[in-house]
């Protein structure tokens, strides 16, 4: 799962993206409101937390902007606690939720597992005939076992999860998985998929590699 942080306090987006890591994201951050712009203009990304008062292009416009595109992403607002007027238009043209400054970061990181897992369905387990995987406690089960994964073996499980029977390509899962400046190539994702394939395999879960273009989680036969 991969968030952009649009926040143009340094302190403040550098304690975002440690806690965010901390709890097993991807986080890239951007201080500006082109680049915010640009960036979710991409499609690399799980969720936006977006800063209403960024410099050259406001949150707002942002927001506009991405919903202009008919873009889904869920966005976050982070705003000033008085600007009452900001935070209804910001629902108005289309967050999902807000969060007014200070905060704490317990509810942050409460609020970011709320969107993400309603952009999964709804629900926080997800099943995939013998392998079970909760999205918000980041906790997988084949045949009812507990198996441990590292955060990139959770993340790359969780995009092959949202497309089950259909390929995923080894760049999308890069761009998903890995943070800017992140010197991580597709012979690394290989690796991690190898033993993520390790792991599944006692309970029947297969992931099929599709030679040249990437890898499809098998879906279950029916019994």
């Amino acid at each position: 799962m991969r968030i952009l942080v649009a926040e143009d306090d340094a302190i403040l987006a550098d304690g975002l993206r440690h806690s965010l890591r901390h709890a097993g994201y991807a986080v890239d951050c951007v201080d500006s409101g082109p680049g915010a712009d640009s960036a979710v203009a991409s499609g690399a990304f799980d969720l936006l937390i977006l800063d209403l008062g960024l410099p050259r292009m406001g949150g707002l416009e942002v927001l506009r902007r991405l919903r202009a595109r008919q873009e889904r992403l869920p966005v976050l607002i982070l705003t000033a606690m008085d600007a009452v007027n900001d935070r209804v238009r910001g629902l108005d043209l289309g967050a999902d939720d807000y969060l007014a400054k200070p905060f704490v970061l317990a509810e942050l990181e409460a609020r970011v597992r709320a969107l993400t897992r309603r952009g999964q369905s709804g629900s926080p387990l997800v099943y995939h005939g013998t392998l079970s995987y909760d999205t918000v406690g980041k906790v997988a089960r084949v045949q009812g076992e507990m198996i441990e994964l590292s955060a990139r073996e959770h993340a790359l499980l969780e995009l092959l999860l949202q497309r089950p029977g259909s390929m995923v390509s080894k760049e999308h899962l890069v761009d998903h998985v890995c943070e800017w400046g992140e010197e991580v190539s597709t012979n690394a994702i290989e690796v991690y998929i190898h033993r993520l394939r390790k792991k599944l395999q006692r309970g029947g879960v297969k992931i099929v590699t599709i030679r040249g273009l990437g890898y499809c989680l098998e879906r279950p036969q029916a019994n």
